[in-house]
């Protein structure tokens, strides 16, 4: 796996690079056919990450969200990956700090790696099922990373006093009232991926999201979710099914709802 983690984080902070400095100067955006939002970082950085993965590892297919809006879909083997280069992008034109860039490995159907970087808070998530997961700090314009990676791991639900992660963009009278059900009183808003990230350093315990979403959007995240002992189910018609998988081509890609959760 060494091989395709280094080029995962190598081409995750490619991407950050191209990201922070578009974010810097400021960029307009454009609605994209299904209504959401584009913008020159969410392209450049994707063919700087496409660039990377298919040189360092090219035997295995990417998916990549730019690419699938553009009809390019690659078909979903046992093992593939998953590209969001800018998660978050309301937030990124917003001016807000709460954009992402997701890289994902799936295999069979399972998230199994990931990276995620926060590139206006200079950090980088990974996580690896079976090997734990982290957090580092990172200069992404030089590439240079500062200090050590910092082990995460998701805590257990408290008996009260749980804390909810919430979107900022797309809460809803139903989440409301299922935090209630769930017995939530605090809750966290956040932008992009980085609600799941939070549940994996053990600062929330739960994440419902009750709209749509896509593969690319969850699948670095709750790979780090996982390596740090967390997980995502599905959650349908109020109750907690299966865990999440990917791959789901028959869908388009995007996802059912979903609780993520931390420990149990």
């Amino acid at each position: 796996m060494n091989q395709i983690n280094d080029a995962m984080v190598e081409a995750a902070i490619a991407g950050s690079r191209i990201v922070l400095e578009v974010y810097r100067r400021g960029a307009e955006s454009r609605e994209k056919a299904d209504g959401s939002l584009v913008t020159e970082a969410d392209e450049r950085a994707e063919a700087a990450i496409l660039e990377i993965l298919n040189s360092r590892i090219p035997d295995i297919p990417v998916i990549a969200e730019e690419s699938v809006a553009g009809g390019q879909v690659p078909k979903a083997t046992e093992r593939f990956l998953l590209v969001d280069p800018l998660d978050g992008t309301k937030d990124f034109v917003g001016g807000t700090d709460e954009f992402t860039v997701n890289i994902a490995l799936i295999e069979n159907g399972e998230p199994v790696a990931g990276v995620v970087t926060t590139p206006a808070r200079g950090q980088l998530f990974f996580g690896e099922v079976g090997q734990g997961a982290s957090v580092r700090q990172y200069d992404f314009m030089s590439g240079e990373p500062h200090g050590d990676a910092q082990a995460i791991s998701a805590r257990k639900r408290p008996e009260s006093g749980a804390i909810a992660m919430t979107s900022r963009s797309h809460g809803s009278e139903e989440t409301r009232k299922m935090l209630e059900r769930l017995g939530v009183t605090d809750v966290m808003p956040a932008g992009s991926s980085l609600k799941f990230c939070a549940i994996a350093e053990g600062r929330a315990d739960l994440y419902p999201r009750l709209g749509r979403t896509m593969e690319w959007d969850t699948a670095a995240a709750h790979a780090v979710l996982r390596a740090a002992g967390g997980e995502v189910y599905v959650f349908d018609n109020q109750e907690r099914g299966d865990p999440l998988r990917y791959g789901k081509e028959e869908r388009g890609f995007d996802n059912p709802h979903f609780l993520a959760v931390g420990k149990e």
